[in-house]
């Protein structure tokens, strides 16, 4: 792929410059301890979430934090599909954060404009449920499954090991049809990975943009920042805008995040000082 842009269902986004990506968690046991315990408060949230900046909506209807306990399907798509519905006419692009093939699909009925599949569409029938779809796709990296990942997290080179992964999963989404303008990586922060492993990634995540794909990460409040600064996980905002940079300066397009304002602020500083670098950086910073 060799586009800027990307074909995100009702959107075409602009990847010359960075995005930030809100979450909205519809569960009781987020491990960052905001999930909205209702449609309201889940709509009030992402309203918030947009007036601080965020230009992308990633809605989730089950925890995926290192121990989560799996939800039921139809308990899901109660969270998920109504808050699609609800939030569709705001104009953001919709994220949905799932693994179910069921909920991508009722997902994009309702308006959904990408697919975050932790599990990289492995699951049986979710190539079906996106592949003729017009919505982005993003492929990550884990190793394990969430319940067990971070027991004995193992590589030789996390970084090629990495990179192999979403190498092939790219090429079965090619494979089945999806646009290369439709495809997004994530190297898996926190999925299956030490703290030096996470760094590893970080350090050399330059190599995962070489393909052409639109870079994606989610650093914000997890674990691997909360041991290197010994804070607790609503005491990250700073850690969490500090890895923001961090990606985008080596290529990340899309930066996942609880804390959007911090976000905004920091990139808004890098994007003016790389301005005379980037000159469209100056007009939408």
């Amino acid at each position: 792929m060799s586009s800027s842009i990307l074909a995100c269902g009702r959107f075409k986004l602009d990847m010359s410059r960075p995005r930030i990506m809100a979450i909205i968690n519809v569960t009781a046991d987020s491990f960052s301890g905001d999930g909205c315990p209702d449609l309201a408060s889940a709509i009030r949230a992402a309203e918030r979430a947009i007036g601080e900046g965020a230009e992308i909506l990633d809605i989730g209807g089950e925890s995926s934090r290192p121990g989560a306990i799996p939800v039921s399907e139809q308990q899901e798509l109660d969270r998920v599909v109504p808050l699609v519905e609800a939030l569709a006419p705001l104009n953001v692009p919709l994220s949905i954060d799932t693994v179910k093939p069921a909920v991508m699909r009722e997902s994009i009925r309702a308006g959904a404009d990408l697919i975050n599949d932790i599990a990289s569409f492995r699951a049986p029938g979710a190539l079906e449920a996106v592949c003729d779809s017009p919505v982005a796709l993003s492929v990550m990296h884990m190793q394990g499954e969430p319940g067990t990942m971070q027991l004995a997290p193992s590589y030789r080179d996390v970084v090629a090991e990495v990179r192999g992964f979403l190498d092939e999963r790219v090429r079965v989404l090619l494979d089945h049809g999806v646009a290369p303008e439709r495809i997004v990586v994530d190297p898996g922060f926190g999925f299956g990975k030490t703290l030096d492993h996470n760094l590893a990634l970080l350090r050399s995540l330059e190599v995962f943009g070489e393909g052409g794909y639109p870079v994606f990460v989610g650093m914000s409040r997890k674990t691997m920042l909360g041991a290197i600064t010994g804070r607790d996980v609503n005491d990250r905002v700073f850690a969490g805008a500090a890895a923001a940079l961090l990606a985008v300066q080596r290529g990340a397009r899309i930066v996942r995040t609880h804390d959007v304002a911090a976000t905004r602020d920091v990139l808004r500083v890098w994007m003016a000082v790389e301005a005379d670098r980037a000159p469209g950086f100056a007009a939408k910073c």
